[in-house]
């Protein structure tokens, strides 16, 4: 069974989180820290105890804003460990999605935390400490709603229309999706969308922005480079794509 510590600085979000876990069936125990130093104290001394030791930690539910030694912080300082806990962070931002999981994290949960959402992130721990049995993956019965696109923020999955996205922005695995109302980070990288959405009017135009046609608002030259408009945006256009960019929409405006 893991043993787990959760560490926030805000006191009624760690009780939460303990009485959760606590409720876990696969968490044999877990103890809080209200600081990032506190549970650095707390890990050095469960590898002095050694991995059967009574202080020993399989896993740290780690916020990340917290003052003085933040969660990203830490997460950086048990990388240089030889054998340290695996980490999932519990936060109310997404930004911060992609720092995490180049930390190697294992899951990121958003708050307010789910039951069912925390399970998922206990199970993918257990796993990985080799506690419970990876299960096999499940076979979708339905084909993905190819309209759609589910994102999750503050905990709640919400589906985004495709329609809806203007642009979309590469991050390292991730992509973030632009629409009119505000951006969301999903866990797929640009290239499997840009396939995905190629037959959607979406083309790339840098390696890093992959854009939606009938949202372009204008195509800007300027001394030799190209960009294009998008709402109050621009976007700057690759050579190796800029071609390809103007055909499509001289297509577009003629067809």
């Amino acid at each position: 069974m893991l043993r787990a510590l959760a560490v926030d600085d805000e006191r009624p979000s760690l009780e939460e989180l303990l009485y959760l876990l606590n409720a876990d069936p696969r968490v044999g125990s877990a103890e809080g820290a209200g600081d990032a130093t506190e549970a650095l104290r707390r890990i050095n001394r469960a590898l002095e105890s050694g991995p059967d030791g009574p202080d020993a930690i399989d896993v740290v539910f780690l916020d990340i804003q917290m003052p003085g030694l933040d969660g990203l912080d830490l997460a950086r300082l048990l990388t240089g460990f030889a054998r340290p806990p695996l980490v999932v962070f519990v936060t109310a931002h997404e930004d911060f999605a992609v720092q995490a999981f180049d930390l190697k994290a294992v899951d990121y949960v958003l708050k307010p935390v789910r039951k069912e959402r925390l399970a998922e992130a206990v199970r993918r721990a257990a796993a990985q400490r080799g506690t419970t049995p990876e299960p096999a993956p499940r076979i979708p019965v339905h084909e993905p709603d190819p309209d759609h696109i589910a994102v999750e923020l503050g905990g709640v999955t919400r589906f985004v229309a495709v329609d809806d996205i203007t642009h979309v922005e590469a991050q390292g695995d991730y992509a973030r999706l632009h629409t009119d109302r505000g951006s969301h980070l999903v866990r797929i990288p640009l290239s499997t969308l840009e396939e995905r959405w190629r037959s959607r009017g979406f083309v790339r135009i840098h390696r890093r922005h992959l854009v939606a046609l009938r949202h372009i608002g204008e195509l800007r030259l300027d001394a030799g480079t190209v960009s294009v408009l998008i709402g109050s945006e621009e976007l700057q256009v690759s050579r190796r794509h800029a071609r390809e960019l103007r055909d499509l929409l001289m297509r577009r405006t003629t067809g």
